[in-house]
């Protein structure tokens, strides 16, 4: 049974733990729409990215 050789101090714990933190979710207003989306990706109502058509429009949900 594996039986750490030493305790592990808080400081230490803590930099483990650094990188576990949730971040926020950045959102930006589409230009076109005013509508939030995430960036560097597709405007799913309008089915545009970076001005240039790449789906086919979608109506409203």
């Amino acid at each position: 049974m594996a039986v750490p050789k030493s305790k592990v101090t808080g400081s230490r714990r803590g930099m483990r733990r650094s990188h576990d933190a949730l971040k926020n979710v950045n959102f930006q207003e589409d230009s076109n729409t005013g509508e939030y989306k995430l960036r560097h990706h597709i405007d799913l109502k309008s089915g545009q990215y970076r001005g240039k058509q790449i789906l086919e429009p979608k109506g409203d949900f």
